[in-house]
């Protein structure tokens, strides 16, 4: 039997996760892994086995069974890949039960979930709110309606927590951005674009000009992915350091992840400016989107409206564990102009 620490990984070859996987195969203590990664792609299977992960076809929101399953034969568990799949995250924590009831292990898992789940209203683009969260407030936590984004299955994180088959954590980020960057970028494996960036590009290439959701005037915590993926390895090395128990777990194990503050609207505005510079609009000035374009551009309307929200916090649990990210606001606004271009081009192939 082996005596690596077997580790398993939904979310590989995603945004985040990829940057998280490489930064476990560089790890000191890297010989003494066993990283098995849940794929859908044959082709970037056997590129990640070229880097010495071990791979199996199948998908998190559909295989449930092989979820399971993988998840019982792991004692360590990130999920990077899904914030919002119920089903799939009670089969991921059936997995961890069956295990802890065959072998008396207490597994642990690293559960990705997003900051809009302090999302309060709908502000419709026109509302700065004052409330800032921080997560060492964990009664502030606690009293998060069950209703909020994400809950259902952060709800279903921690009651793995509290029965005591599992020791769970969770990663909460708020609008992460930039380019990843390392081997598996270059090996095309990893996907390079975030969700909410790139979606307002979309809209505003489509539409031929930048926009926003009312005035643009709501904050969100935003993070550079490479910082995002520093903080699930500072809390890996934390557990490995110390053992699971002496980590602050359940709602004592919940991270935001964020380390500046952006409005919509600077960012709608650096799109603009981009689409002017590259000669893809006459007008850099961000126009609000009409009713008609939140649902035809951000999958519906009331999902639209999630960019006319706050999303406000400190990540104080992360910079206690010795987190020091390296980009602000600034590198965020940098970083659209570039996106934009490659949206740009990608949709004339």
């Amino acid at each position: 039997m082996s005596s690596k620490t077997p580790i398993l990984i939904f979310g590989a070859t995603g945004y985040i996760g990829g940057s998280v996987l490489a930064r476990l195969l560089k790890h000191p203590n890297a010989k003494n892994f066993e990283i098995t990664a849940l794929v859908r792609s044959e082709a970037k299977a056997k590129k990640l086995e070229s880097f010495g992960v071990k791979t199996v076809l199948g998908s998190y929101k559909d295989d449930h069974a092989l979820t399971e399953k993988l998840a019982e034969n792991a004692h360590l568990v990130f999920q990077i890949v899904d914030a919002d799949d119920l089903p799939a995250m009670q089969a991921l924590l059936k997995g961890l039960k069956n295990r802890h009831e065959k072998t008396g292990d207490v597994p642990v898992l690293i559960h990705t979930s997003g900051s809009a789940i302090v999302i309060e209203g709908q502000d419709k683009g026109n509302l700065v709110r004052e409330r800032v969260w921080d997560d060492t407030d964990v009664e502030a936590l606690a009293s998060i309606s069950p209703s909020a984004l994400h809950r259902n299955v952060d709800d279903a994180v921690f009651a793995a927590d509290k029965e005591g088959y599992a020791r769970t954590y969770q990663i909460s980020p708020g609008t992460v951005y930039g380019a990843p960057s390392g081997p598996f970028v270059d090996a095309g494996i990893q996907n390079t674009h975030s969700i909410q960036i790139p979606l307002m590009i979309k809209a505003a290439l489509a539409r031929g000009r930048a926009g926003m959701v009312g005035q643009g005037l709501p904050l969100w915590g935003n993070v550079h992915v490479e910082d995002a993926a520093d903080i699930f390895v500072l809390l890996f090395d934390a557990i490995q350091k110390n053992g699971a128990d002496n980590v602050g777990h359940g709602l004592h194990g919940y991270y935001f992840a964020g380390n500046d503050e952006a409005s919509w609207r600077d960012i709608a505005r650096a799109i603009g400016d981009a689409m002017r510079a590259l000669g893809l609009a006459q007008e850099a000035e961000p126009t609000s989107f009409s009713d008609d374009e939140l649902a035809k551009y951000f999958f519906t309307f009331e999902i639209g409206q999630l960019w006319g929200t706050n999303s406000r916090f400190r990540a104080s649990r992360a910079k206690a564990l010795g987190w020091s990210p390296k980009h602000t606001t600034k590198d965020l606004l940098a970083s659209i102009r570039p996106e934009v271009e490659a949206i740009a081009n990608a949709s004339k192939n």
